[in-house]
C-alpha cells in the first residue's frame, strides 16, 4: 500500500509540475483508480481528455471511475464517446471492452467499423500510429532489442517517437529514475507505453 501512495505521490507532482502534461494526469487517475479512489480519479482522467481527445483508454477508465461513484449516467455518456474515439482511431481492444460495458448497461451500442486500420492505405516505410492515428513515416529499426522496442517500431510514427523521447527525459527527471535499476525502467516503460497508446 505504501509502494501505491508513492507512486500517486509521484503522479501527482508530474501532474503539477506541468499541467499540459497528459501522462501525469492518466498515470495519476490511473494509480487513483487502481487504489480503490475512484472519487479522486475523475478530476485528471476528465482532464486528459480535455487535453488529448484521442486517448480511448482514458474514456474507458474515468467511465469505469464515475460507474463506482454511481453516476451511470455521465459513464455512459463517455463510453459513447469513447468507443466512437477508438474506433475512428483504430484502438480496438479499448473499443471492443468499451462497447461490452454499455451492452451490460442496456445502453445503446454506437455503430462501429468493423476494422478500421484496414481501411487505412500504408503504404512502405510507414505506419499507422497508434498515438496520433496518422499514416507517417514509421522508424528505421526497433529503438531496442527487446518485444517492447519491437511494438515501438510496429506502431509508432518518427514525430511520435521524437515526442516520447523528450517525455521519456521528462518521466526520468521528475520521477528521478535511476535507469540501472530494472525497476525504474519497468517504469519509464510503462509510461512511454501509455504515451504513444502501446499499452493494449
Amino acid at each position: 500500500m505504501a509502494e501505491a501512495s508513492d507512486r500517486i505521490e509521484q503522479f501527482r507532482k508530474m501532474a503539477e509540475a506541468d499541467p499540459t502534461n497528459e501522462l501525469g494526469h492518466f498515470s495519476l487517475g490511473r494509480a487513483l483508480l487502481d487504489s480503490g479512489d475512484v472519487t479522486a480519479a475523475v478530476g485528471p482522467l476528465t482532464k486528459v481528455i480535455e487535453l488529448n481527445p484521442n486517448i480511448s483508454k482514458a474514456y474507458q477508465l474515468l467511465a469505469s471511475a464515475l460507474l463506482k461513484t454511481g453516476k451511470r449516467d455521465e459513464a455512459i455518456a463517455q463510453l459513447t464517446a469513447g468507443v466512437k474515439k477508438a474506433d475512428e482511431r483504430g484502438d480496438l481492444m479499448p473499443r471492443n471492452e468499451m462497447v461490452a460495458t454499455l451492452k451490460e448497461l442496456g445502453a445503446p451500442v454506437p455503430e462501429t467499423k468493423v476494422a478500421p486500420s484496414a481501411q487505412v492505405a500504408v503504404g512502405t516505410g510507414q505506419v499507422l500510429c497508434k498515438r496520433c492515428g496518422k499514416v507517417n513515416p514509421k522508424l528505421e529499426k526497433p529503438p531496442f532489442r527487446t518485444a517492447f522496442g519491437q511494438k515501438i517500431f510496429e506502431g509508432t510514427c518518427v514525430p511520435c517517437w521524437k515526442e516520447a523521447i523528450a517525455q521519456g527525459t521528462k518521466v526520468i527527471n521528475e520521477l528521478r529514475l535511476p535507469l540501472a535499476d530494472p525497476q525504474a525502467q519497468k517504469v519509464w516503460d510503462q509510461h512511454i507505453a501509455e504515451f504513444l497508446h502501446l499499452e493494449d
